[in-house]
């Protein structure tokens, strides 16, 4: 046997059956890419046809962490160093906190300085972020952080900040988590425009509407005695014909609708424990 002639043979056969895997991959891919943009001009021309419209679209990775956190309690000794409060427990974890010397809600430029206030008066004041202010109620609401997104509507991770007719603070009630891990293996996300689609073929979305924002938080997705866990979630706010407007919060890894039954309760959601599992991934 000619061994250099068959090697030669074995090279360009193992050549060409390189190059047709190759070729077959790329098709496969293509094809993957194509189904890819088809689905995406679907779900806008259908939006379109139903005259609901979406400004630019802000741009997140792809994969998220449920992380999970316990409860927390307030230390008295941390917060001894609000020597201007007078504090009251609702139980371990609600703080009830009445100021001595009102605080101004706003500052000689007329501005707002919530800010501030948390900052100086409020434990770990920085992990809370403005949701809403009702000015007819003389408070506004506040949703602790997990880094910078917001864990929405959970009754342990807010913060109720009240004023009195002179427009200065004068009480103030807390609760929070302690330190957050990253729970389980990361999860691929829906994209805003997934998150918008969910609503649509759900109707949720009227004809006519205008999705004006969204952005990326945290929802209750288990609760145990102390330990509660949080799924990514998409908050979207839409504007109706009407000029009202509308908060709709998805699941950001499932893509279902989460309803809030009442601002200070937990979200009806009806999971399996079973399909997650506790690890610690480092930090979020």
């Amino acid at each position: 046997m000619d061994w250099n002639k068959t090697k030669t043979i074995l090279i360009v056969v193992f050549s060409i059956l390189n190059v047709f895997l190759y070729s077959l991959y790329l098709d496969r891919h293509n094809d993957a890419q194509s189904l890819k943009v088809m689905g995406e001009t679907s779900i806008e021309e259908s939006l379109k046809l139903d005259d609901i419209s979406y400004g630019e679209l802000p741009i997140f990775t792809d994969e998220s962490y449920y992380v999970s956190a316990d409860i927390a309690e307030f230390p008295e000794e941390k917060l001894k160093k609000f020597d201007d409060q007078s504090f009251t427990f609702e139980d371990e974890a609600h703080l009830i906190s009445m100021l001595e010397v009102p605080y101004p809600l706003k500052n000689a430029k007329g501005e707002e300085q919530f800010s501030q206030f948390l900052a100086t008066h409020v434990l770990n004041g920085k992990e809370y972020v403005l949701w809403n202010r009702d000015k007819e109620k003389k408070q506004a609401i506040f949703f602790q952080k997990v880094d910078d997104y917001p864990i929405f509507f959970n009754k342990n991770a807010m913060l109720t900040i009240n004023w009195d007719e002179d427009e200065n603070i004068i009480s103030y009630e807390q609760s929070m988590f302690g330190e957050f891990i990253n729970f389980n293996k990361k999860k691929d996300i829906l994209l805003p425009i997934e998150a918008i689609n969910a609503l649509y073929s759900k109707d949720y979305l009227e004809r006519g509407s205008t999705v004006i924002d969204i952005s990326l938080g945290y929802s209750t997705h288990i609760q145990l005695t102390k330990t509660q866990v949080f799924a990514p979630t998409w908050h979207v706010r839409v504007k109706l014909k009407d000029d009202e407007i509308v908060d709709y919060f998805i699941n950001a890894t499932d893509g279902k609708v989460i309803e809030f039954t009442d601002e200070l309760e937990e979200p009806e959601i009806d999971e399996n424990v079973e399909d997650l599992e506790i690890e610690n991934q480092g930090d979020f």
